[in-house]
Formats: C-alpha cells, structure tokens, sequence
C-alpha cells in the first residue's frame, strides 16, 4: 500500500519507500511526536490508569481549526524504526495503560500494523484504538478487521462544501460516511468490563464549531441511521486555533446556546449513549 501509495482517500500514488507523500508529508518510517500514559480521552478510554496515548506526526486533512497543528501541520515529530515503535507500545502496556491509542494513524497504517506484530509476540495484549479524523479508506478499514479493537473516529461535517473549505477534503461526506459504516460492522457497540473500560466497540466524536458549520444535526441524523445505540462524544470545547483565528466564521468561541442546541438535537434522535461536555 507504500508503493504507490494508497493508504489514504487521496491515493497519492507515491511511492513512500523512496519519498514523502504528497498529502501526509511522510516516508516509509513511522514518525512519533509523543507517547504517554493520558487521562484525557473519553472515560472508557481512559479508565482509571490511563490510555497509552501514541501521537502520529502528520495528518491527510488540513483542519483550519485543529486543535494539534503543531503536530499534524507542523509536523513536529522524529522517524523511529518500527522495531522501536513496538518497544513503545511494551513501555506503555507495563506502565499500565489501559490500552493502546493511535492518534491520526490513517497515513501510517501499514506500518502501525507491522509493529503490532512485532509486539504480539513480546506479549501485548490489551486494546488496540484506533483514533482518527474519520477519513479513511474502507479498503485499508478492512486490513484491520480483527486487529483494531476500538475505533474512535471523527465526523466532522455533513457538507463537502464546508469539508473542502476547512479541511481541504474532497468527498469527505461519503468518505467519512462509508468508513463510519465499516468501523462498525467489524466493532459494532461499545463493550466494557465490570470497572467501564472499554475492550471493544465504536466510539463516534462530533466537534460542535460555531455557527453550525458543521451542521451537526445532519451529523447526529447520519449516527442514528447506523444505530442509536452508538456512543457519542458530543465535544464542545472549540477555540479558535491555527489558521481559523483569521477565518471570519472561526475566529470565536462556540457559545452556550449552539452547543445547547447541539445536546437538544442529540436527544430528540434518542442517541443516549454517550457523553456531552461542560461549555
């Protein structure tokens, strides 16, 4: 899927082994900008010690508001070889990390998964999430049937308008869509054990931005057509960051009665599962 590149939905044609890709910006070797233990994630996710959080330099979408621009725009990471991106992941699991997160892994998915193998065999063992901005190939989706244990994908928008506008992605409505529908077919609900950590299922975020351009009802309507029992992060916690403090319809803050409106939209389509945040 390197050579030439189609790992993600723009298919670059590159051939990574000898180049950076076109869209992603990155070579054959996975780069880190940071592992640790976070208590930030959802709380299934997070549980009590923590999720081994793994943060992938670069990213194929160009968010005008991303909230880790220095690392998905910026690019501030380092290449590791993949044997140490394994050791990472043993580090984590010993450290007690209730499972092992991915962030924006869509550009480096065959590498994530070669190191997953080396790491199976020195005895990881707990679960595999995979955090991403919800572009995604169906077809790279389907490698991982049986490998990733928890998806926590993005939908951003329900308007390719919009979607290319702020984040430079063509086709993201249907992309997103397709990829969601996938997640859940291999995952389905969210499982927890007894103390409500999660060991399997899809988790769906939805970043509430303001002035609906996100248009998060539609958002929220695509989510219950695939299941209402679909757990839903419904995120609020918006700020103008990266290029959006000079964009006119970003360059504030989400109020309280927009997201209020988006946790009303939430519960007239009966999603009930799930979390909303304080404003």
């Amino acid at each position: 899927m390197l050579s030439p590149c189609t790992v993600c939905p723009f298919k670059c044609g590159t051939n990574r082994h000898k180049e950076k890709g076109v869209r992603c910006r990155s070579g054959v070797l996975p780069e880190i900008s940071s592992y640790n233990i976070h208590h930030g994630e959802e709380p299934p996710i997070s549980g009590t010690r923590g999720s081994g959080t793994i943060f992938l330099t670069g990213c194929s979408l160009r968010c005008s508001f991303c909230q880790n621009y220095p690392i998905s725009q910026l690019h501030n990471g380092n290449e590791v070889s993949i044997e140490e991106l394994s050791v990472y992941m043993i580090s984590l699991q010993d450290r007690g990390a209730h499972n092992i997160n991915f962030v924006s892994p869509t550009h480096f998915v065959p590498q994530l998964v070669e190191a997953l193998m080396i790491a199976a065999k020195k005895g990881l063992k707990i679960p595999i999430v995979y955090n991403s901005g919800g572009y995604d190939n169906v077809e790279v989706l389907k490698c991982l049937d049986g490998i990733v244990d928890i998806y926590l994908p993005d939908m951003k928008y329900s308007d390719n308008t919009l979607a290319l506008e702020y984040s430079n992605a063509p086709g993201y409505v249907e992309i997103n869509r397709s990829a969601v529908k996938e997640m859940y077919r291999q995952v389905g609900e969210l499982q927890t054990d007894k103390e409500g950590v999660a060991l399997r299922g899809l988790i769906i975020r939805h970043l509430v931005l303001p002035g609906n351009i996100s248009n998060t009802e539609k958002v929220l309507e695509s989510i219950a057509h695939i299941s209402p029992s679909i757990y839903v992060s419904l995120m609020s916690q918006y700020f103008p960051a990266y290029r959006a403090v000079s964009i006119d319809n970003l360059k504030r803050k989400l109020n309280r009665d927009e997201y209020l409106q988006a946790t009303n939209i939430l519960d007239d389509l009966g999603l009930v599962n799930g979390w909303i945040q304080p404003l």
